[in-house]
């Protein structure tokens, strides 16, 4: 499997970009395409030994930046590391393309480039979190801000089909985020989605309410990228408090540094579970090219676990198994191409 990893893009750039390749192509069978500054590449790969041949470079001399508007880097910045990958993965020279850079210029590329699979309105961010029964998948997490009912179907269709190839889930449970459980609740958006989903064949469980989430009672969690990222922004932020709080607790008197020091084990396994680290990278579902996003700050070892989602994504054929199913919806009248809906 060819990777393109975008080797500039990140809070970090090259060094972590770099590193993560060099940790990945020793663990797995994979090659990795850094595109990029060559010298900065270069630079940092003389500080590893490494498989020469599965780690190549492709030189750019533009960088699309975090400041920058998605759309319009895209279109001029057409020698970035951003770019260059796209069209990588467009030509069928690589089989995924990886990038911690500019989420809208990803998701831009990922549209104007490669282009969605037909058949399908939007694009979404799936987002898996951890949970006390494994991981759960947020979908959309911020790609889409406003959206319409059709819209939401397709993120439940292709969250199910993730959780049921990628996850190993043989019947994913489908939930749809609103104010309360009952159906007559929410917005005149949440009420037409829950009557779509209702008639659907996805194993759809009703509506779930925010607090509900964190404990893994849905397996796809469904809603649109407003609301989505709203979730996960909360996550993110509950998790800083009490990992903050507990470290200050902790050490607060000897007695408190003693059990901690105790309780050392029980706190990384914890830590574990809920370290965006070990996932890695998240994917775009509904672009007709394997895309993995990884968080802005990510190190090498997160740049080296989005390459393990890249490679266990193309290895269960998702991209595929979506194409496949929307053809069958197809064929037998059932499209999801309705916009009126």
């Amino acid at each position: 499997m060819k990777i393109v990893l975008d080797a500039m893009g990140g809070d970090i750039g090259p060094s972590v970009n770099v590193a993560g390749a060099v940790e990945a192509v020793e663990e797995w069978d994979v090659e990795v395409i850094l595109t990029g500054n060559q010298k900065q590449i270069e630079d940092e790969l003389q500080k590893f030994s490494y498989d020469k041949e599965r780690i190549t470079i492709v030189n750019c001399t533009e960088v699309i930046e975090n400041s920058d508007k998605p759309s319009t880097a895209i279109r001029k910045k057409k020698d970035s590391s951003l770019v260059v990958g796209f069209e990588m993965i467009k030509e069928k020279k690589a089989d995924a393309i990886i990038s911690a850079g500019n989420t809208g210029a990803l998701l831009a590329g990922g549209l104007f480039i490669i282009g969605r699979i037909k058949g399908l309105k939007r694009p979404a961010l799936a987002v898996p979190f951890p949970t006390p029964k494994g991981l759960s998948l947020l979908v959309d997490a911020g790609a889409n801000v406003d959206c319409k009912a059709q819209h939401l179907y397709e993120f439940a269709l292709m969250g199910s089909l993730y959780m049921e190839f990628v996850g190993q889930l043989a019947k994913p449970k489908v939930c749809l985020v609103n104010v309360g459980a009952e159906k007559e609740k929410g917005n005149e958006l949440t009420k037409e989605v829950y009557q779509i989903l209702s008639s659907s064949d996805l194993h759809f469980e009703g509506n779930i309410e925010a607090r509900d989430i964190p404990s893994g009672y849905a397996d796809v969690v469904v809603c649109d990228g407003f609301t989505g990222n709203i979730i996960l922004k909360l996550f993110e932020g509950v998790a800083q408090t009490f990992s903050d709080g507990l470290k200050n607790a902790v050490l607060s008197d000897w007695k408190s540094k003693l059990g901690g020091f105790l309780m050392q084990p029980a706190f990384k396994s914890f830590k574990k579970q809920f370290d965006y680290t070990e996932h890695g990278g998240v994917p775009f579902l509904g672009v007709n090219g394997l895309v993995i996003k990884a968080h802005g700050s990510s190190n090498s070892k997160a740049i080296k676990n989005a390459i393990k989602q890249a490679r266990i994504t193309h290895e269960a054929l998702l991209i595929d198994k979506i194409k496949d199913r929307i053809s069958e919806m197809t064929d037998t009248g059932n499209s999801i191409e309705g916009e009126n809906r």
